[in-house]
């Protein structure tokens, strides 16, 4: 399905064609010895660095914080998103989801807690040069996230109509 939709894992699917569809069968991105401790497999970085000079892309190491604001930066954008479009009546509602849905830590106090303290500013900020970095304009910032980093307002302080507190 995913073929026919124009998506392509060059990675993915050279390593299937050399035999290493995954744990099971002891090889895939990684390979396992003995259970399921991942080890490592220089096979694997080669096929890496073929593809990635396949494909123009330069290699690269990625900090912690870069990381967790490329994974968790998107998501926000998306919560904002939901609250935009009333799918979501309160931001704890999101919170409620990611901490028991998908194990976000809950002493973070779930995405749209965790963004408040992380600053709103700093996520417009960093999904302007995401977007301006890779072109994809699904991580252009919510309307309703940068009219609350404007304001120097969070998740918190929308009602549940999506509207800020005067």
């Amino acid at each position: 399905m995913r073929k026919s939709q124009g998506y392509q894992l060059p990675v993915a699917d050279a390593l299937c064609a050399m035999g290493r569809p995954g744990q099971k069968t002891g090889k895939g991105y990684y390979r396992y010895e003995d259970g399921r401790t991942p080890i490592p497999d220089p096979e694997v970085d080669a096929v890496i660095a073929g593809v990635a000079e396949r494909l123009g892309v330069r290699q690269r190491s990625f900090s912690q914080d870069e990381i967790r604001e490329r994974l968790f930066y998107p998501m926000v954008n998306e919560g904002a998103r939901i609250l935009e479009e009333g799918i979501a009546a309160r931001s704890s509602d999101i919170d409620v989801i990611y901490v028991h849905g998908y194990g976000f830590p809950a002493w973070r106090g779930g995405l749209m807690y965790w963004a408040d303290a992380e600053g709103l500013d700093r996520i417009v900020a960093a999904l302007d040069g995401f977007t301006d970095e890779t072109g994809e304009s699904r991580l252009e910032p919510a309307p309703l996230l940068r009219r609350l980093a404007e304001a120097d307002q969070g998740f918190a302080d929308l009602q549940s109509n999506g509207k800020t507190e005067d």
